[in-house]
């Protein structure tokens, strides 16, 4: 039977991405899928074969320089009134235009809100580690903050308000991960910290590529030479000092190195080794499938995407959730983590060299790239909901 679905992403290349081979299948199997975003996802949506529903959009946050509680409360409190702003969109599409389920990132909680008050079947995506009383990234993304904190207390006083304009009750906790009839996990099981405490409400389906991996393209200059790759993603990525460090790591070594600064100046890099190319972003998944190393910030659909290729993770986190991914890559020996404030070429060197060349990282990475193959990916998650009744 066709289904009507709905999914909700408001913003974030690392949370719209992992949903969109997902959406493919789903279309190819001959669903009908809407997707609620920000207009700058619109195209990637669309091309994934959805029909796009616009959001009102975030508006922009600078992040401070260091990133403690203090900056999480604050861009708690800047996302949620971005949040609050697509409930009413969200309900008036589903009463206007019925669907079947409403499929949503698991911090769109409007998104849980509307599927629950209308009684809509609801299906929680994950783009990074899961969440229960054994394992909470959200304990993790607050800690230093609690209730009477005055950050904390403004948000509640935000969902208070909220609660009191739409009817509908809303608490702090209710902006965190809630379980749902069905909640998909973009990561493997074998990710997943205390895997073994989630119930059968939740499916660990891993990454899946998608057709990103078929259009995009690269190859590298030295196909014989081995490539390192350098990203800090999209919103952190303003560090002349850092790419300067990663220069001088492999300024006499064997790497060809792709370098994606972001909107960071190249001339503040100083000299540029040969062998090394340095651009604003780079087609990420082509780079990875030569890669032998990546140096990364660690968020999740980096972390995914270089797993997937089997490649070794140099993790230099700036968030809370971009540490717990590099925890659980060392913890694997799946990569080696690097702290951002003292980080030095020395370091970034050696690091590299162990990635590259351990040979447990090696058997390590074999053994995650066929777990993740075991996982089932999209192909699964859209039997799962397919299934959902």
């Amino acid at each position: 039977m066709v289904k009507k679905l709905l999914f909700v992403t408001l913003t974030g290349h690392g949370h719209i991405n992992p949903t969109l081979p997902l959406v493919e299948e789903l279309v190819r199997r001959g669903h009908q899928v809407d997707y609620a975003t920000e207009a700058g996802h619109a195209a990637a949506v669309t091309g994934a074969g959805a029909r796009w529903l616009e959001l009102p959009p975030l508006e922009p946050f600078t992040p401070p320089s260091t990133i403690g509680p203090e900056a999480v409360a604050a861009w708690l409190r800047h996302y949620f009134a971005a949040l609050s702003a697509t409930y009413p969109v969200l309900r008036q599409h589903c009463a206007s235009e019925p669907v079947d389920a409403i499929c949503y990132d698991t911090t769109n909680w409007p998104a849980r809100i509307v599927a629950r008050s209308l009684g809509i079947p609801g299906v929680q995506c994950f783009p990074h580690l899961a969440s229960n009383e054994a394992y909470s990234l959200d304990r993790q993304l607050t800690a230093g903050l609690d209730a009477d904190d005055p950050a904390m207390a403004l948000l509640a006083a935000d969902c208070a308000a909220f609660s009191a304009e739409y009817g509908v009750p809303l608490g702090v906790a209710d902006t965190m991960t809630t379980p749902d009839r069905l909640n998909l996990v973009f990561v493997p099981r074998e990710f997943q910290p205390a895997a073994d405490s989630f119930d059968e409400r939740f499916h660990f389906i891993g990454p899946s590529m998608g057709g990103r991996e078929r259009a995009e393209r690269w190859s590298p200059p030295a196909p014989g030479a081995p490539l390192l790759y350098v990203s800090l993603g999209s919103v952190f990525n303003g560090d002349p000092a850092f790419y300067r460090a990663c220069l001088t790591a492999v300024a006499d070594g064997p790497w060809q190195v792709a370098m994606t600064v972001g909107g960071t100046d190249a001339a503040a890099l100083g000299a540029v080794p040969s062998g090394v190319d340095v651009r604003s972003r780079f087609p990420q998944l082509a780079v990875l499938r030569h890669a032998t190393a990546f140096v990364s910030h660690a968020g999740m659909n980096s972390v995914m995407e270089a797993l997937h290729y089997g490649v070794g993770v140099v993790a230099v986190p700036r968030t809370p959730e971009q540490a717990a991914n590099a925890a659980r890559l060392a913890e694997l020996g799946l990569g080696e983590r690097l702290d951002a404030d003292t980080v030095n070429a020395e370091a970034l060197r050696a690091a590299i060299d162990r990635v590259a060349s351990d040979p447990t990282v090696r058997a390590n990475l074999a053994g995650m790239r066929q777990a993740i193959r075991r996982s089932g990916g999209a192909t699964r998650g859209a039997d799962l909901i397919e299934h959902l009744t």
